[in-house]
Formats: C-alpha cells, structure tokens, sequence
C-alpha cells in the first residue's frame, strides 16, 4: 500500500511571508521573491544558511528563474527544483517540499512562489489537434454557463452567487498582501464591467504580480534550530491528481471531490471538521461548487449557507479567509503557497482582524486548467 504524510515523518510549516500581490509593475521578479523569502526566514526565525533544498513554483517567468533570485541571498550551492503546473505550480512545489523533508531526504526546505503577467503559450496551442470551441468557450465563459446551471438546477437567482465576492472582498480588505482591500457591496459587484453572462469582473480573479514563501521543516530541525514550537503548524495530508476520463459533471468539481475525499482520508477527518480552507476561487461560483464538492453541505445547499454566514470568518467554516483568488489576487506561482501561508498564520492564531477563533484545522485547495489539482490539510493539536 502506498505511503502518506502521515506514515513517514512528521512535516511541519514554520514560517510564511509575502510580498503583497498587484497589478502589473515595473517591479523586477527579484524584488517580489526576496521579500517573502527574508519574511518566512524571519518568521521562522532561521537562516537563509539553514535552508537545505528550494522548491520555485512559478508559471510565467521561463527557465532557470530562481537561480537569478536566490543568488542575492548567497549561493550555497543546496539544490534548487522549478516547478510549472499553471495554477497549481506552488501547490505542486509545496507538496514536493514536504515530500523530502517526510523522507528524510531533508529537514529544512524553502518554498517559494513568484510571478509576473506576461504572455502565456499553453501546450496544447501547440499539440496540432485543432479544438472546434476553443474561440468559443474561453474560461469566463465556461464558468458563466456553469453559473446559470447552478442557479436553474438548484433554484437560486444567478445574482446570488455573487455574495460569493462580497464575502471575499470584504475578508480581502482586512489583508495586507492582497491584490484587492476593498470592501465591496452586492450592488457594487453587480454593477461592475460585465465578463460574460452575470460574471461582472469583480466576480473574477485578478492576474497580477506577486509572491509568496513558505519554510517547510522536520521535528529534528525545530530543535537543532531552536524554532519556536508554537509556530508549528503540521501537514498531515498531501493529495494530488489529474483528470480522468469518465468523470461526470464539471470537470473542476470532478477532480475537486475526488482529491479532497483522498486528503481528508489521509488526514483521518471528516469534510465538517475543517475550521478554515482556502480554495481556487477563480469565478465566484467554483466556490460553492467545491464547497459542495467536498461534502461540507449537499448540492445546491451551498448558497444558503453563504447567505447565512456559515463561510463567514467567525463561522462554521471560515472560506478564503484571506480573501481568495477573487480579493487575494491569483499570481500563479505564488498563489498555492500563499494559501498555506494563510492557513498556518490562522492555524497558530497571528492572523489578525482575519482570524477565525479556535481554528485547529485547515485545507488548501488549487486546481491548476482543469487537468491537475492538489489538496493539502494542515493541523494543530
């Protein structure tokens, strides 16, 4: 039988740090990937020298990216991994941080996400097997169609899933690194730029620039290093997959239960028993889809528990605390690392006017162009 987190040693998140994500600047990548790395390291409170490996999640800066960065830091000559799996990269490089610290293959790993918008060639531009609705049905659209099937199965008007995005904003304007600190109303939301059907812009994530570090250690380097034990946040479950053929409905939410139902299992929970998530809320309505998803309510239950505040920091669940894809900003890259970022600030109780009281368990979800998605639960005792 295969072997999870749980079976190997014990992984834990010590430190976290960001450089705030925001439109497109004149600002070097460097200069957005230092500041969270020397954030997480003072977090920490270790050394750049005590760093044993670096896992780079990045979509859209090319080759060989982190090696430019980290000299500035000081060249150690520790191994160096980019990771590129469109949304997901800094999940993906998360996940494989903690994979060699649980193996024993190191006790001190650097993750470290950063990104610019720049121009994207996707793969399958280049395949030479042509798509018939690829002009057609870009992702806006692909989610607005799936807005108007939520709202005509489950009998909801397709305005209602924009409280999805004033929930968001509203938890988005008590953070710092995000891309949006606004506090929007409904009728804001709604009466934004139209995208597509009754997706309005401010429904949508932003694309900018930004970055986001974790540090990622074993129990033998908390105390060979003197890291403070109340920092320590445990990943006890690590899940990924891609998708498969036969699956029914969105292929998001397919892929979405699935990786979530394996996460959950590892960490030997149940969907009610997480306290805080971050999730790829790309458009407003993938929100309830994964919420749904994942078994936290049944279909179509999802928008009335959003309206009574079930997802609201302070309640049953606090949902993108930090203010999701659609405040928080989707830089690519950092954007899988920011989460567990969030989740362990919450977690060890230092996330501020964002905190969700008592919070023990938390899970990161990214989906990364349909194909992949990875799913991480992190917990304190």
């Amino acid at each position: 039988m295969a072997k999870t987190l749980k079976d190997l040693r014990p992984v834990y998140v010590v430190g976290a740090g960001w450089h705030r994500y925001q439109p497109l600047s004149e600002t070097p990548y460097v200069m957005l990937g230092l500041p969270a790395i020397r954030g997480a390291l003072a977090d920490a409170g270790i050394a750049w020298t005590d760093v044993e490996s670096t896992y780079f999640g990045t979509g859209l800066l090319g080759m060989a990216a982190g090696r430019a960065m980290l000299k500035h830091l000081g060249a150690t000559g520790r191994p160096l991994v980019h990771i590129e799996n469109a949304s997901a990269s800094g999940s993906a490089a998360f996940r494989h941080a903690c994979i060699e610290i649980a193996a024993g293959i190191a006790d001190v790993s650097l993750v470290i996400g950063v990104d610019k918008p720049g121009v994207v060639q996707r793969a399958f531009t280049k395949t030479g097997i042509s798509n018939l609705a690829d002009d057609a049905i870009v992702p806006f659209t692909h989610f607005a169609l799936l807005t108007n099937e939520y709202a005509n199965k489950h009998g909801v008007a397709p305005e209602d899933v924009a409280l999805v995005a004033v929930k968001n904003h509203r938890n988005g304007a008590l953070n710092p690194h995000a891309h949006r600190q606004q506090v929007r109303t409904l009728e804001e939301i709604l009466g934004g730029r139209p995208v597509s059907g009754t997706l309005t812009a401010l429904q949508c994530c932003p694309v900018g620039e930004g970055a986001a570090a974790v540090i990622v250690v074993s129990e033998d380097a908390i105390k060979r290093l003197g890291i403070d034990p109340a920092h320590a946040v445990r990943v006890t479950a690590s899940a990924a997959s891609s998708e498969r053929a036969g699956a029914v409905g969105a292929a998001d939410a397919s892929i979405t239960k699935d990786t979530i139902a394996e996460a959950l299992a590892q960490a030997q929970i149940g969907p009610r028993q997480i306290d805080v998530m971050e999730l790829h809320d790309a458009f407003t309505i993938e929100e309830l889809q994964y919420v749904e998803a994942m078994g936290i309510c049944k279909p179509g239950e999802a928008i009335h528990l959003l309206k009574e505040g079930a997802f609201d920091i302070g309640g049953q669940c606090a949902v993108s605390p930090s203010g999701g894809l659609i405040a928080m900003g989707h830089p690519i890259g950092p954007t899988g690392v920011g989460q567990i970022g969030e989740l362990a600030l919450q977690l060890r109780g230092d996330a501020g006017p964002r905190q969700h009281k008592g919070a023990k368990v938390g899970l990161a979800h990214m989906v990364g162009l349909g194909a992949v998605c990875y799913v991480h639960v992190l917990q304190r005792p």
